[in-house]
């Protein structure tokens, strides 16, 4: 079993999130997983051009880090996810990262696996459970189930971080514990299912240019000729 890490602060190894994050990928070691931390902010990741290569070709076109990334989010059985706030977001890298994943949106290439997510924010718990759901919603809608995450927000002291890292270590393993029982989400099925009711009308509206999309789809069964 695979779990792979994702890490998107740019503050790198004094990142507080990145403690969080440690935890995690400790706890699924300890769970017996093998596991791995990508640092996207390390990496060469460019904008999104909207060349709809990914659509119709099923690769994307642009020569970076990327297509690297995926290959390893796409062999793992669970993936750990975590930002700190950035102005009421994901940090830039983390996004940038999102933005090129159309193909594994629209093909729901995350069936199947299981994820979690992580973060910090300055102030208010407010703040982390929106950047918490971000990250959730992306995993969601491309197709896996989410576990739960977990969130800090730093105003309220180092008791409350040290509290955060001991609940991420427990999260990490219990993410192992999903991907061995197969552990079902029903309401998380029944979205993914609404899903892709509502977008294989986008798909048949592209079918003369999205020709991976399309074809993806029928060999699922999820539109026909």
């Amino acid at each position: 079993m695979k779990i792979v890490g994702i890490q998107s602060s740019p503050r790198g190894k004094n990142s507080n999130t990145l403690k969080l994050l440690d935890a995690a990928l400790d706890g699924a070691a300890e769970a017996g997983a093998e596991v791995e931390a990508i640092d996207v902010a390390k990496l060469k990741i460019k904008y999104c051009t909207a060349c709809n290569s990914c659509h119709e070709k099923g690769v994307c076109s642009i020569k970076d880090d990327y297509n690297g990334v995926l290959e390893k989010l796409l062999a793992a059985d669970g993936i750990i996810w975590s930002s700190p706030n950035y102005m009421m977001n994901v940090t830039a890298q983390l996004k940038t990262l999102f933005d090129r994943s159309p193909l594994v949106t629209h093909e729901q290439l995350f069936d199947g696996k299981y994820g979690l997510s992580l973060t910090t924010a300055g102030a208010g718990i407010g703040e982390v459970d929106f950047v918490l759901n971000i990250m959730k919603a992306f995993m969601s809608n491309c197709g896996g189930n989410v576990i739960g995450g977990v969130g800090c927000a730093m105003a309220q002291g180092p008791s409350a971080m040290e509290a955060a890292v001991e609940k991420s270590r427990e999260m990490g393993k219990d993410l192992v514990e999903a991907i061995k029982e197969k552990r079902q989400y029903p309401e998380q099925e029944a979205a993914h299912k609404a899903w892709r009711e509502r977008f294989k009308y986008v798909i048949l509206a592209n079918k003369d240019h999205w020709t991976h999309n399309c074809d993806y789809w029928m060999e699922k069964g999820w539109i026909k000729e």
